[in-house]
């Protein structure tokens, strides 16, 4: 699971790494319901029309917000999205079946270490030092003056296994990481038309990450 992640701040190393530009009003230092970045495919591009560019950076809260929340502070327990459940739960279910699928762009983001006895917050990154493409949903939630708020979550999968990953949170508890897609999936998982995109919901290669306290 994934609480806490820093998230891309140099306009120019979001381009050269998405082919994105970069918004206004997106934090660094992101915790559920604070705005971060997200990257979607523009409406055009979905409903076919124009030459529009295939992807688009948007802001919205960290926490999805479903239509039919009270209010946005359903956000501090929706940050995370299990691929188990993602196509079946109330709260994501919709984003999932539109085929609003989105890529987190993050530098780096942060678990607990439990094997010292307390939780040590630890920095996990990639080996190379590329951002990190986080597979997301999104959606649109109308605030009640009427202004739309968007929101993503992150999609995570089992990690019990995972040479890495299974060295966090609290030794009772099952151990998850988020799902980090690989460069060359970054079109196909935005592809509201791609048959299985479940497919692309699997571990990243432990010997590509890196953690340090």
């Amino acid at each position: 699971m994934c609480a806490h992640y820093e998230a891309v701040s140099k306009p120019e190393r979001l381009k050269s790494a998405f082919q994105v530009d970069m918004p206004a009003g997106a934090k660094t230092d992101v915790w559920p319901g604070y705005t971060g970045l997200f990257i979607r495919r523009p409406k055009e591009a979905m409903q076919g029309e124009g030459d529009e560019s295939w992807r688009e950076a948007m802001v919205g809260a960290f926490g999805l917000i479903p239509h039919w929340a009270k209010d946005t502070t359903v956000a501090r327990r929706t940050y995370n999205a299990r691929s188990e459940t993602v196509a079946t739960k109330p709260s994501y279910r919709d984003a999932w079946r539109l085929g609003r699928r989105c890529i987190i762009p993050a530098e780096a983001f942060y678990e607990p270490d439990w094997r010292s006895g307390r939780g040590m917050p630890t920095r996990i990154a990639r080996t190379d030092g590329q951002p990190m493409g986080i597979a997301g949903i999104w959606t649109g939630w109308k605030a009640p003056d009427g202004t739309i708020i968007r929101s993503m979550s992150m999609l995570t999968v089992n990690a019990d296994d995972h040479p890495l990953m299974r060295n966090f949170h609290r030794p009772q508890d099952e151990k998850r990481m988020v799902v980090i897609l690989d460069e060359a999936d970054y079109d196909t998982w935005l592809d509201e038309h791609t048959p299985d995109p479940g497919k692309l919901m699997r571990q990243f290669d432990s010997g590509r990450l890196h953690a340090a306290n």
